[in-house]
């Protein structure tokens, strides 16, 4: 099992922009894993974000944030990245990080799919 660490969380004006990133514990090979990121706003269910390859060829996004989020992964400092740009009130949520081991060029978007999870970080955004 690989361990997760995000961080990057914040409270924020409506506009702004947020940089959330998962470290992935030494030991285990980066690039084995394919990466997600994905969301829980208060009082309702986990969501998907994001998430990219192994091969970072291929990524996916929710609708709502394609034009908005960007995400990026640098093997050499084995972290994954979450661009937050134009921020509104309802990406208020715990963000959590998420990998699985999968095909190079496969990307995730089931939280079914991810098999290790980080502990997350808190996003808030007002008005």
């Amino acid at each position: 099992q690989v361990h997760l660490t995000e961080s990057g969380g914040g409270s924020v004006q409506a506009g702004a922009s947020l940089s959330l990133s998962c470290a992935v514990s030494a030991g285990r090979v980066f690039t084995d894993y394919a990466m997600g990121w994905f969301r829980q706003p208060p009082g309702k269910e986990r969501e998907f974000v994001a998430a990219i390859s192994r091969s970072e060829g291929t990524t996916r996004y929710h609708e709502s944030v394609k034009d908005r989020f960007t995400i990026s992964r640098d093997s050499f400092e084995r972290v994954v990245i979450l661009q937050m740009n134009n921020l509104e009130p309802v990406d208020t949520a715990v963000y959590y990080c998420a990998a699985v081991e999968g095909p190079w060029n496969r990307a995730y978007t089931r939280t079914t799919d991810y098999d290790n999870w980080g502990q997350g970080t808190q996003v808030t955004v007002s008005s």
